[in-house]
């Protein structure tokens, strides 16, 4: 068994040092929780809501930095997923996340597809997500708005995920009384379709006025909510059986991955 543990934590917007020890304090508590793959918001480092440009890129960080070492150092034999604003070594600034373990910085995405005023602060990533093997599996990464896209899911699916990390700043919005975020439905939907875990992370605190959907939930390749932290700063934690994920199989005749119809979609 593999143990997902996603920290819903408050960073402070502009706080690089409190951020840097909050996190890294929660990276160490799951570590010694047993945790095998631990997810941290994201932007956990900065804060979300920049007031400019310039702000977020004073607070931006390279992937060298001792922070996400520290994150690494914390997590003992487990792997971190944990969102950044990145310092990116071609002067740009990006809405990133660092796959880190003991022996340094595994892999950085950056987030592909931005969301509403995004855009003023970061340049969106060209890459394609990684799916990084890890000693808790093959692990692969997307961030926030990019779940919205099936085919960022898919694709990782494709590439042999067994389960995704997902750090996330979910703005709140108005549902109707008693059902789940929107955004965690969609989680549903993708764990559902791709047969993989997802493991989405989100924050909590008002931030210049901004509220969080507090949504932070595990989810299994059946699609059902394993476990979900609900409001304040919180940890949810879950023994997850990797090989469900790899097993793509709905009934004696069906598989996910191989009934796929490419010859139809092309299409469209």
């Amino acid at each position: 068994m593999t143990r997902v543990v996603c920290a819903q934590l408050a960073p402070v917007i502009g706080d690089l040092s409190a951020n840097a020890g909050t996190s890294t304090a929660a990276v160490e508590a799951a570590a010694a929780d047993g945790a095998d793959l631990i997810v941290l918001p994201e932007l956990v480092t900065s804060g979300y809501v920049f007031s400019s440009a310039a702000e977020a890129r004073s607070l931006a960080i390279p992937p060298g930095s001792p922070l996400l070492a520290d994150w690494g150092r914390a997590a003992g034999n487990a792997t971190v997923v944990g969102g950044f604003c990145e310092a990116g070594d071609d002067g740009r600034v990006y809405n990133s996340a660092a796959v880190v373990d003991r022996s340094g910085v595994l892999a950085v995405y950056r987030k592909t597809h931005l969301w509403d005023a995004e855009g003023t602060a970061f340049s969106p990533g060209t890459a394609a997500p990684p799916v990084v093997e890890t000693a808790a599996g093959r692990v692969g990464v997307l961030i926030c708005y990019d779940m919205e896209f099936p085919e960022m899911t898919r694709g990782l699916a494709l590439a042999g995920a067994d389960v995704l990390a997902v750090p996330t700043n979910w703005p709140l919005m108005p549902r109707p009384d008693g059902e789940r975020p929107g955004e965690v439905v969609t989680a549903m939907a993708a764990a559902r379709a791709n047969r993989v875990y997802l493991a989405c992370c989100d924050r909590t605190g008002v931030e210049r006025g901004q509220s969080w959907t507090e949504g932070t939930s595990i989810v299994d390749p059946d699609g059902w909510v394993l476990a979900t932290a609900g409001p304040g700063v919180a940890s949810i934690a879950v023994d997850v059986d990797l090989g469900a994920a790899r097993r793509k199989t709905i009934s004696d005749v069906n598989d996910v991955l191989a009934d796929r119809r490419t010859d139809v979609y092309r299409q469209f």
